[in-house]
């Protein structure tokens, strides 16, 4: 199922994924429906995303949602594992991660103390990392000031769902 041999042995991959400037001009209008409908566009069979995913692993199915979290009301995740999928990805849609505190990623080992922790990435920064499927979990710290923009997916195979 999984291709990739440095997410095999992390768990975890950090990668860019090029985006087409009209991204940008989306998320600068906040234009989150045609923001959606272009990831929608790009995860079909014949898409960009969908082409990008099949160095990394053998799947059926990409899904992905808007993740818009911002201060002050934002809260810490809880620890999770995206059940039966095969992966995960978040992929950076911050053009000033700098400005950002707070809304790290932490990837760990189930039942692990430490995490690896990834903060704020820049715009088109995309980290892959390995589910529950694999013993894997994440979460998200909240976000104390600004905005953090990601789109947040999952890989998964029919017959695992």
């Amino acid at each position: 199922m999984i291709k990739n041999a440095d997410l095999l042995k992390k768990g975890f991959v950090e990668t860019t994924f090029p985006l087409e400037e009209k991204v940008k001009t989306l998320l600068l209008e906040k234009k989150w429906k045609e923001l959606d409908q272009y990831f929608l566009d790009i995860s079909r069979l014949d898409g960009s995303l969908r082409h990008f995913f099949n160095d990394f692993l053998d799947y059926d199915t990409l899904e992905h949602i808007i993740a818009i979290r911002s201060a002050p009301e934002d809260e810490d995740g809880i620890w999770h594992d995206d059940g039966s999928r095969l992966l995960g990805f978040s992929l950076s849609l911050n053009l000033f991660p700098e400005n950002i505190q707070g809304g790290e990623l932490l990837f760990r080992l189930k039942g692990d103390k430490e995490a690896v922790i990834f903060s704020p990435r820049p715009y088109g920064t995309m980290i892959i990392f390995l589910s529950g499927l694999s013993g894997y979990e994440h979460k998200v710290t909240a976000v104390t000031e600004n905005e953090r923009i990601v789109i947040a997916g999952w890989c998964s195979l029919v017959g695992l769902l």
